[in-house]
């Protein structure tokens, strides 16, 4: 029988995107214990743009990475 949808792809897409997401937590976790100051407050009761872009581009990057890992 031939099926339309690959059921062990799907399995697989979601196990990689939920390893991805899991590496992306604990590394901005780990950005945010070794900075000096608290993420989450500078920028959401400071306002601090300039933080929220840099944590932004972070994410970014680290998901561009980890999607080239898992792409092959």
């Amino acid at each position: 029988m031939n099926d339309i949808i690959n059921l062990k792809a799907v399995a697989a897409s979601f196990v990689y995107s939920f390893i991805g997401i899991f590496i992306l937590l604990v590394s901005f976790w780990i950005i945010e214990r070794i900075t000096p100051e608290d993420l989450w407050r500078e920028i959401l009761v400071n306002q601090n743009k300039a933080l929220a872009i840099m944590a932004a581009a972070f994410m970014l990057a680290v998901a561009i990475i980890i999607g080239a890992a898992i792409h092959g």
